[in-house]
């Protein structure tokens, strides 16, 4: 535990990075082509793979955007400030400096600390095969993998059939996404999400974390996210309307997360909330 604590120790600086990452941000600056190249290399992020364009017109009645007013200003504030002239740069920085082994070995290893968050929310949702794939998943990377470092997991033919959060758990029993908040400085985020966020905070080994080394996976992860969202950037800077672009585009995401690929007829919800919404939070 002890060597656990001093590498999440050393991304310590670059947790003051996670303050300006929005995974949900694109900016205007030309592409390296090496960054295109690298990016496929580890995680990927393709918004538009869930974007039902047929059916987007009737998600205006599954989504509860309460402050949109607010939740457009946020958006602004990201999109033409924060995102192009601190997260994009950063992103493709990381992308350009780190060496891929290095930032394979860390997504590998954050990824592997998620791994007992998702087998519980694979039970909750009563899925005891995926449930069972987690936990060999993880002793499997913490022990031969050097912490997780590197996954052996897959390479022995146990891959990952993807992280479970307890918002996807709640989405599964018919939970909604609750109010829809364009948070400044991190992005999109329901209600539930970052309900789901927070207990997911509760499981080993993840709860072992301070706030610090729960800031500097969170950059380090963003960074990486941010980078793949890179070749998308022209999708969102044709739609006629960014704002719901991709404000759609996350809760198509987050509903096919909870029914596994199910349609999802939510109706909007009316009541009042609390204003404490956050953590997650994707962090992620």
């Amino acid at each position: 535990m002890d060597e656990i604590e001093s590498l999440l120790k050393e991304t310590v600086t670059t947790s003051l990075l996670a303050l300006f990452l929005s995974l949900s941000l694109v900016g205007c600056a030309d592409t390296p082509e090496k960054l295109e190249n690298d990016v496929t290399e580890t995680n990927k992020v393709t918004v538009a793979d869930h974007i039902d364009y047929e059916a987007e017109a009737a998600l205006d009645n599954q989504v509860y955007d309460p402050f949109e007013g607010i939740n457009r200003t946020m958006w602004d504030l990201n999109y033409n400030y924060l995102d192009p002239y601190i997260a994009r740069p950063a992103a493709i920085a990381y992308v350009d400096y780190v060496p891929v082994p290095v930032r394979s070995g860390l997504a590998n290893f954050f990824a592997n600390l998620e791994e007992p968050a998702s087998m519980v929310n694979s039970l909750i949702m009563l899925n005891p095969e995926n449930a069972a794939t987690h936990f060999n998943r993880f002793w499997f990377n913490t022990v031969f993998g050097l912490g997780g470092l590197i996954d052996i997991a897959t390479a022995a033919n146990i891959p990952s059939p993807g992280q479970r959060e307890f918002g996807d758990s709640l989405g599964s029993y018919g939970v909604g996404n609750g109010p829809y908040f364009m948070v400044p400085l991190y992005g999109p985020i329901t209600l539930r999400e970052g309900t789901g966020d927070i207990v997911d905070g509760l499981y080993f080994p993840l709860n072992l974390l301070t706030f610090w080394q729960s800031a500097g996976k969170w950059a380090l992860e963003g960074l990486e996210k941010r980078a793949a969202l890179v070749p998308q950037e022209s999708i969102l800077d044709d739609s006629p309307d960014p704002y719901i672009f991709t404000r759609d585009a996350y809760i198509q995401y987050k509903n096919f997360r909870a029914t596994g690929g199910a349609t999802v007829d939510e109706e909007p919800q009316e009541e009042a909330f609390s204003d404490e919404f956050l953590d997650e939070v994707d962090n992620d």
